[in-house]
């Protein structure tokens, strides 16, 4: 892998990150007031956790965040703000369903970033980051929102 395909790749996940933000922001004020709030800004806090480290990450490797990347996931996230939305109001459960089956892709995505560069021969300035913790947090989280989906699956999908 050479340099320009390892920032590409850490910028299409730091990408993803800034879509499943943009997510959570509207998950946490639209069940403001509600369990769910603090279910999903806690998520929120874990997510942001792995985009600072993919961050650090760009930085140590003196590279930049692409913008181009961001802003597309920025307008992904409001397509599918919409989506969620289209779902229609007789099956609210419906939405937030389908939201939290793409944040566990994601988070699925993020523990499949861990694990391939802790795979990598290490780049000389990231030798003192443990890749497998970051990939166990990535999992914790993962199974944290997969049971929040499974738990609203059977509500959403549920017949009359």
């Amino acid at each position: 892998m050479s340099k320009s395909d390892l920032t590409t790749y850490l910028n299409d996940h730091l990408a993803g990150s800034v879509a499943a933000l943009e997510l959570l922001d509207h998950l946490v004020a639209m069940k403001a007031g509600t369990p769910d709030e603090a279910f999903f800004a806690s998520v929120r806090s874990e997510v942001t956790a792995g985009q600072d480290a993919l961050r650090d990450l760009l930085k140590r490797l003196d590279e930049d965040e692409s913008t181009v990347r961001k802003a597309t996931a920025w307008i992904v996230e409001k397509l599918m703000r919409v989506k969620l939305q289209l779902s229609g109001p007789g099956n609210p459960d419906m939405g937030l369903f389908e939201a939290l089956e793409g944040l566990v892709l994601g988070i699925s995505g993020q523990c499949a970033l861990w694990r391939v560069l802790a795979a990598l021969d290490p780049v000389p300035v990231w030798k003192t980051i443990d890749f497998a913790a970051w990939e166990k947090r990535a999992e914790n989280l993962a199974q944290r929102v997969e049971e929040r989906r499974v738990a609203v699956a059977r509500v959403a999908l549920s017949l009359p």
